[in-house]
């Protein structure tokens, strides 16, 4: 098998693992995460609109998983938060552990913060919270005199006061957690709790395996590279992560690599010969799992130029999209003034096409009310991209 035979199977079996072809229908968020990978959450609708194209979970459904922890939102891979099934709270959390001690050894570098200031806060904050969510503010008022202020040095660093650092060190550790104050995803605004979560017994070494396991299950085939993106390990941590998975390549010399108990299966697999169009936001796992667009894009739609730009030659995704077995097939915006989707197709819609647009259009104009791409994606900000989107 060569991998020029298999892009079209590769496309469509990423997205066959991703359950973008109907096998998780009905199933729940914590089973959807659970099966094609954690949801990256930057206060936008990419995890409703991924749960929705998957399993055809409702916002409320989603709302519901978050208020009871069959899933939550924790800071995880690189630091990064996404949306995790409650199995995988521990892991991610030990994945998440550096960061924020980063962070204080910086502040202790350059702003005089000592390691004893930081631990007395995180009891202060500790001893401050309970079950009633707290603002970072609130917390700030109810701790008086113990948050110092950082000054002009502070301020120039992005850090006018320690009680990040603490908050930061709290959640990774998994003594306080960050929960939305209305219940939702996709509006950033968070308030703390006390938590206590047991972290049980995940060394930095074990964890950073079982991500690797989960990720070539969730993602392959898929380099080493694109593992390293997604981790934010070094090329020595990804090689050993992987040490003792049974990876082989997609073909002799192909840097490409999935388990070997998928090789079979994946051999036998065949793409879809109808369409199987989901529209998801630009930062879903089906982009995001690998960061890598030429992957997803037909060599002529990445030349297609927007916002000035070829879409090849952009790391990201400048606005939502549209997926038809694995190959990105158009762009697409939400009209929050018109109540409606902007699009754009890289070819001639189909009925089908058109029908999943009106679909998707409906679960964001009825239940989400809009489809922010991250927290400060706005109306105003967006209108530059729908108006390209309209022009065509």
């Amino acid at each position: 098998m060569t991998e020029a035979r298999t892009d079209t199977t590769l496309r469509a079996w990423w997205a066959h693992r991703q359950g973008l072809d109907g096998p998780l229908e009905g199933h729940s968020p914590a089973e959807t995460l659970t099966r094609t990978g954690w949801a990256r959450s930057v206060g936008g609708s990419a995890p409703y609109l991924g749960l929705y194209a998957r399993c055809g979970a409702t916002r409320d459904t989603v709302d519901k998983a978050v208020a009871t922890l069959d899933i939550h939102e924790l800071p995880s891979a690189r630091g990064c938060t996404y949306v995790l099934p409650a199995q995988d709270f521990a892991l991610g959390l030990t994945l998440a552990a550096g960061p924020p001690e980063a962070e204080i050894r910086a502040a202790a570098k350059h702003l005089g913060v000592t390691a004893g200031e930081v631990d007395e806060l995180c009891a202060a904050v500790t001893g401050a919270l309970g079950d009633t969510p707290l603002a970072p503010a609130a917390i700030k008022t109810a701790l008086g005199g113990a948050v110092r202020n950082l000054g002009d040095a502070g301020r120039k660093r992005g850090l006018t006061t320690p009680l990040p650092l603490a908050l930061g060190r709290l959640q990774a550790s998994g003594a306080i957690r960050r929960v939305p104050v209305n219940g939702r995803l996709d509006q950033q605004r968070y308030g703390y709790v006390r938590w206590g979560l047991d972290l049980g017994e995940w060394t930095k070494e074990r964890a950073a395996a079982e991500l690797a396991r989960r990720y070539f299950d969730w993602a392959a085939p898929a380099s080493l590279q694109h593992f390293r993106w997604f981790s934010g390990f070094t090329a020595a941590a990804a090689k050993a992560a992987v040490a003792d998975l049974d990876l082989v390549p997609l073909a002799d010399g192909s840097e490409l690599l999935l388990p070997a108990a998928l090789r079979a299966e994946f051999e036998a697999y065949e793409a879809p010969k109808e369409p199987r169009y989901a529209l998801l936001a630009g930062i879903d796992g089906m982009h995001l799992l690998h960061r890598d667009l030429p992957r997803v894009l037909d060599a002529a739609d990445g030349e297609r130029v927007f916002l000035k730009k070829a879409l090849s030659a952009q790391p990201d995704l400048p606005a939502h999209m549209i997926v038809d077995r694995g190959r990105i097939a158009g762009l697409w915006e939400y009209d929050v003034e018109s109540a409606e989707i902007v699009w754009q197709a890289f070819g001639r819609p189909d009925a089908a096409l058109r029908a999943e647009v009106d679909r998707v259009a409906a679960f964001v104009r009825d239940e989400l009310g809009d489809a922010r791409g991250f927290s400060l994606d706005s109306p105003k900000s967006r209108a530059p991209r729908i108006a390209e989107l309209r022009a065509g």
